[in-house]
């Protein structure tokens, strides 16, 4: 298939985000009803909320960046291209590229200056329900060659998430019984925007990974995941879907679940999407490539991974010198921030940058790197890679909270054991007996009791022992912050929270 992106034709002006917000509706109808000949196109959120709704105004290779303006502004903006001119008073950017571009022309600084951009690209530019702005590649490129450059997968929901997902494809090819291909996008941890920021700007690039995959398995049959209460991002899927149907060679169609945490956990959302009374994990082996969806060979991906295949299929200029296709990850930087941002970022860069992409409300004292059972930390001085990561403690969800100087690291860490108690399936005994018991540890130390030891040992025992990722990663947010803020602890067994800010948080 190999078709080339369509460039929107100049002038045009573009609004990026209007759906997240009222105001966004109303700047994206003023500018329409001020627009005569000019399109005023509707596209998808960049990742950067603190801008949305973002008017672009383009014209002869040169885009001016107005971030949030309101409504009379934005029909200002639309009169004056009318009229033959680009405006940039009041433009927090104006940035020159090439014409014909189908991605997003990248500021030299602010918050969309950080990272690369790469998977991101399309976001905020083109029309997410236009098939004709994406290059499909899945026709003529094979995907098991993809699979060989070394990419892995993200996030929670991802059923191969930081392993090769070659080990998925070729186990799931090679397992008797007609495979299908699941996009997990049911994550209720409202910490993370990355899926959701994806198949709202750029949900062609993800179905086409989808395709790339289904071909390589050798079926038409895929399934788009997402909770039940995201009845306006469904509907946009399926506009999204019904226009690239004659484009794609396997059509998704959508099925939802449960809006909660333990629902976006992988095999639990094969649950879901069977109709199960009782959403729980499986009990693996074997893996969903084995015996995933109704017993079938199943590769179930995030909405992230899907996007990373269809933009290593695009060519070699994807891939990074050693012909790594793994090489970015996407971030949510979110917690004490004025508004949260995702970003794209490469393997050798520092988790600090982050921290430019979002304004910090009050001084930094700690982040929680990889979702609601992530990791604590003092410093952000590491690579976003799997390995250094997980060596540093830290999760790989793709979230990373700032939090300012008024936290508490024990109320933080305790209210996190508490979420584990409430969110986890029950099925095996770690997840189910063994935050109730963390929980209860944490909670002790406000009455005066910590037993540092006991609860390193349960927490190295639920590590090991649970079946699920809940029950398995629970205890991770109180041992980094028993790590870096052992003193804090103590003194709370003190009757003292050093913060200031808590007495019993649980």
């Amino acid at each position: 298939m190999n078709r080339t992106g369509k460039a929107t034709p100049s002038p045009t002006v573009r609004v990026s985000g209007a759906g997240r917000t009222e105001r966004g509706e109303r700047v994206l109808s003023s500018a329409r009803a001020a627009a005569d000949s000019v399109p005023v196109l509707r596209t998808g959120p960049t990742g950067i909320s603190e801008y949305d709704p973002l008017v672009l105004a383009t014209r002869a290779g040169r885009t001016a960046f107005f971030p949030a303006p309101d409504a009379p502004r934005a029909r200002e903006i639309v009169a004056d291209v009318e009229d033959g001119a680009l405006p940039t008073d009041g433009a927090a950017a104006v940035v020159e590229h090439d014409a014909e571009t189908t991605t997003l022309p990248v500021p030299t600084n602010g918050p969309l200056a950080v990272g690369r951009r790469r998977v991101l690209g399309p976001c905020g530019w083109v029309d997410p329900l236009d098939p004709e702005g994406c290059q499909f590649q899945s026709l003529d490129k094979d995907a098991g060659a993809i699979a060989d450059a070394g990419l892995v997968g993200r996030g929670r929901g991802d059923a191969s998430a930081d392993d090769p997902v070659a080990d998925a494809w070729r186990r799931a090819r090679e397992t008797d019984g007609d495979p299908v291909v699941v996009v997990n996008a049911n994550d209720a941890d409202d910490r993370q925007w990355a899926d959701e920021t994806l198949l709202a700007g750029s949900p062609m690039s993800v179905l086409d990974g989808v395709a790339a995959v289904a071909e390589y398995l050798g079926t038409t049959d895929a399934v788009i995941y997402l909770a039940e209460t995201d009845t306006e991002l469904r509907e946009h899927l399926r506009r999204a879907v019904d226009a690239a149907a004659d484009e794609l060679p396997v059509v998704p169609r959508v099925a939802t679940g449960p809006d909660e945490y333990r629902a976006g956990a992988p095999t639990a959302a094969l649950e879901a999407i069977e109709g199960a009374d009782r959403i729980e994990p499986r009990l693996q082996p074997p893996s969903p490539a084995e015996y995933g969806l109704f017993g079938r060979p199943t590769v179930i991906h995030s909405p992230r991974t899907f996007a990373q295949v269809h933009h290593a299929l695009s060519g070699p200029e994807s891939t990074d010198e050693d012909g790594s296709a793994s090489a970015t990850r996407l971030l949510t930087v979110t917690g004490d921030v004025a508004a949260p941002a995702t970003i794209e970022v490469g393997s050798d860069a520092r988790l600090s940058a982050v921290r430019n992409a979002v304004e910090l409300e009050g001084s930094f004292k700690m982040a929680c790197v990889g979702g609601v059972f992530g990791g604590v930390t003092r410093t952000l001085d590491i690579t976003p890679t799997a390995d250094e990561l997980t060596a540093a403690g830290l999760g790989t969800d793709g979230v990373v909270e700032l939090l300012n100087d008024e936290r508490c690291p024990v109320a933080t860490a305790g209210q996190r054991a508490n979420f584990a108690s409430e969110a986890n399936s029950g099925r095996c005994v770690p997840g189910r007996e063994g935050t109730v018991q963390l929980t209860e540890l944490v909670r002790a130390v406000y009455r005066g009791s910590y037993d540092r030891e006991k609860i390193r040992e349960l927490g190295r025992v639920m590590a090991r022992s649970s079946n699920c990722r809940i029950g398995a990663r629970a205890p991770r947010p109180v041992l980094t912050a028993m790590d870096e803020f052992e003193s804090s602890f103590e003194a709370h067994a003190d009757g003292r929270c050093p913060s200031g800010t808590c007495t019993d948080k649980l």
